[in-house]
Parts: C-alpha cells; structure tokens; sequence
C-alpha cells in the first residue's frame, strides 16, 4: 500500500487558511509513508513543503476558480495517481476538466441544500455533479450519508463511506497560556467563546442576543467571537464591531492558538441551524477542557453523544438560559466536560486513517 502514489485537492489549506478537515488526511498519508501531492491555492501564506504546490489564484469568492481548475486539471492531466481525492465539491471541479475518470470526494455537509446561498442552485447542481461522477464519496457522519440520499435519491448509498473525522493531539488544555492570553485581553469574569466561520446559518447574531440577555445577570461576562465572515456577512460583521463594542471581535485566529482560546473560555457555544456535517470545533473543545453548549442538530447529537447542552435553534433567550445555568454551576460544566473525554478516541486521525486506507485499497483494486 504505501508505494501507492495518492494527490489530494483542496482549494485551502492550514496553516495558509482555516482548517479544512484535509490537514489530518495529509498528515497522516504522509506519516505512513505514502507518495502524496497535495494541490491547493496560495491565499496567505506559502507553505514550505515539497509536497504540497499553492497556486498563485485571485483571492476573491469565485474569481479563484478559473485559474485554479485550469492549473490543477493541467497537472492532473501530466501525471500519474493511483488514487485522487478532492476536499468538498469546488476542490474536485478540476478533476472533472481533467481526462482522469475515477477519483474520490470527500462532502462535509448539505450547505448548498439546507441554507441560504448567492448562486445556491449552481453550487447545487455542482455537488450533484461531484457526488454522481465520484466513484466513492467520504462523508464524516450518517447525517451526512442518509441526507446526501435524501436530496440525490438517485444515489448509490454503497459508494458513500462514513469516516468520522478526527481530532488533532494538540488539543489539549492550556490553561498557562490560557492565562496569559486572559491578561492579554485584561478579562476578568467568566468567557463564552464562538469560534469558526461567520456566515449567516452559524447563529452567530443569536449568540450575540443571548449574550446580551445573560450579560444582565452576569455583569462581568465577556463573548469573545473568533473567526472570518464570509462574503455575504462582511457588512453585517463590520456593523456588529461597531455597534457591540463590549464584545472581542479577534478576526482570524492562527492555528497554533486556537486551542489557546479553547481553553481560555468556560463555555464554547455552537448555534449553527443547519448546514453542519460534523463537528470538530465542540469536539476539540471539549478536548480542552471547556463545557459546550450546542444547537440540537441531528449531527451534533449524533457526534457529542448527549455530552453537551443542546438548545433549540433559533432561541437566543434559551440559550442565554443554558448559559447562566452552566456558569453558575461550576459541577454541571465539569461533569459535562468529564463525559466529554469518554468519547473523544474515537475521533483520532489514526482512526480515521485506517478507514480511508481501506477505502483507497478497494479504489485501486476496482
């Protein structure tokens, strides 16, 4: 198996951009000797790494995607893979322009079919497309599979494989650095923490509500917001720094101090309401050591295993309920933190390896 010569596709990549779930995929190819290409964008950062080759693209919301098809479908076209695999339905476009006909995608969530979206019927049609041309698609949960059936019923259920994805060892907590990033910021009271993209179904303005109505009864509260909007919810994002000035807006957090914040906070709150395909930001959290309270997704339940608060979606006053409830009740929150840790090995990136290794062997059997 490890003389198999693999190339992955990912439009981003961490540490370049926000992670993606292909990093753990990577590494862990790469651990077990494998001969991987990883093709990607350069969007911030060039990654010394000679294994994985950015292509200069235009760092705009669709305008990446010429030069970025036509770079990777080129290089596909020139060399040999016995195995490639594309992150999410825009990373496997290029494949399609390419002249290799067998190939494997990865489909993280339902987006373009629960949420709103600008070109949502094209990013419809294109998932369709992927998923139907794939000769195996790797989800990372049955909420995924069983949905993906449900909007394409066409779809062979046997070539959609569940592989859960897992989560890095560095999350782990930090409370030294936990403190000093505390004193950084000069927070004194108790933080509720989101962390992630900000785009319109992640509830981040039912957060911000929530916060307002528990920051009455807890004076001292602090929500920090952590991450990038997307390009629908930029204006919104630059309204709400202006208009909540008592919230810490971070912007993009580097990888490395993620954990950090994870670990700083009492309480990370996942709210989306849909478009979910996992849920790594509540698992690494509680790989720190801090309480979650999630929305009551299918998926979240499906992957935390009842050991978060679940709220409603769409109910800020709730959720500000839950909230106090948790800071108030330092037993609560560390009893769910404590049946948190039961469930986290079985989301590591060796577990996830030896499943994809098994699907990659069947792949280059077929």
């Amino acid at each position: 198996m490890e003389d198999l010569k693999i190339c992955l596709i990912s439009i981003k990549i961490a540490p370049d951009c926000e992670r993606t779930g292909f990093e753990g995929i990577y590494d862990y190819l790469i651990k077990k000797g494998y001969d991987v290409k990883l093709l990607t964008g350069k969007w911030n950062y060039i990654l010394n790494d000679p294994n994985i080759i950015q292509y200069h693209i235009l760092k705009s919301r669709y305008l990446w995607a010429p030069e970025f098809v036509y770079r990777v479908a080129k290089y596909l076209n020139t060399h040999k893979f016995d195995i490639i695999h594309g992150n999410k339905p825009k990373s496997s476009l290029p494949i399609l322009f390419s002249n290799k006909k067998k190939f494997i995608s990865t489909i993280h969530d339902l987006g373009p079919f629960e949420a709103y979206y600008a070109l949502g019927s094209l990013q419809k049609l294109l998932v369709s497309r992927i998923v139907q041309e794939s000769t195996y698609i790797t989800v990372p949960s049955y909420h995924t599979k069983l949905g993906l059936k449900n909007v394409i019923p066409k779809l062979n259920l046997s070539k959609i494989k569940v592989i859960y994805n897992g989560i890095d060892k560095k999350f782990h907590p930090r409370p030294n650095e936990a403190k000093k990033l505390k004193q950084k910021f000069d927070l004194k009271g108790p933080i509720i923490l989101y962390l992630g993209r900000i785009a319109r179904y992640k509830g981040v303005e039912d957060i911000i509500k929530a916060y307002i109505y528990a920051k009455k009864k807890i004076k001292n509260l602090t929500l920090i917001i952590a991450g990038k909007p997307d390009f629908e919810m930029q204006n919104t994002y630059n309204l709400w720094k202006k208009k909540y000035q008592r919230i810490l807006f971070t912007g993009f957090i580097p990888d490395d101090l993620v954990p950090v914040y994870y670990s700083m906070a009492d309480i990370l709150i996942a709210y989306s309401s849909g478009s979910e395909g996992f849920g790594n930001t509540p698992l690494e959290a509680l790989a720190c050591g801090t309480a979650v309270i999630c929305s009551n997704l299918d998926v979240y339940k499906e992957i935390l295993d009842e050991k978060a608060v679940f709220v409603p979606v769409k109910s800020p006053r709730l959720l500000s309920d839950q909230i106090i409830y948790l800071l108030e009740n330092r037993d609560a929150r560390e009893q769910l933190i404590k049946k948190g840790q039961e469930i986290l090995p079985k989301y590591t990136w060796d577990a996830m390896g030896k499943r994809l290794e098994k699907i990659y062997f069947t792949f280059n059997e077929e």
